[in-house]
């Protein structure tokens, strides 16, 4: 009996999955990215692979701290990068808003020019607003 019931299953699954599948109905939404964005995708920055976590440097190739986070404002641009300073395995360590404008790439390094750990420790530390705070209302 489960033969009879199980050959039938079978065999609609693999015609269904060899079917076409069936064009967007107008007015839907499209999930996900073209081929052509996938190229676009493909070739820009991943913060998490390129960005977060890199050592930042001043413009005398001393290393004054790390990149832990990037903050995209409400109009949906990288407006801050997070850099870590001073501590040691995280313990101290003091978090502070740069603007990106203010990073330069050099020979693959990001750096921050005039910058010293004294400097970056001197500034405010960041903070997270909570949740309820600070966030732009979804759309």
């Amino acid at each position: 009996m489960k033969r009879a019931i199980l050959i039938p299953f079978a065999s609609a699954v693999l015609i269904l999955g060899a079917m076409p599948v069936a064009a967007q109905v107008a007015g839907s939404t499209t999930l996900g990215v073209s081929v052509a964005e996938l190229r676009d995708v493909m070739e820009g920055w991943s913060a998490k692979r390129q960005i977060i976590g890199q050592d930042v440097y001043n413009d005398k190739q001393e290393r004054v701290g790390t990149v832990e986070d990037i903050i995209i404002s409400p109009n949906k641009t990288v407006s801050y990068g997070i850099v870590g300073a001073g501590g040691f395995l995280g313990f101290d360590r003091r978090d502070v808003a740069i603007p990106v404008n203010q990073f330069k790439l050099t020979d693959g390094k990001l750096v921050l020019p005039g910058a010293t750990k004294e400097a970056l420790l001197a500034m405010p530390p960041f903070e997270y607003a909570p949740r309820s705070e600070g966030r732009a209302p979804r759309n």
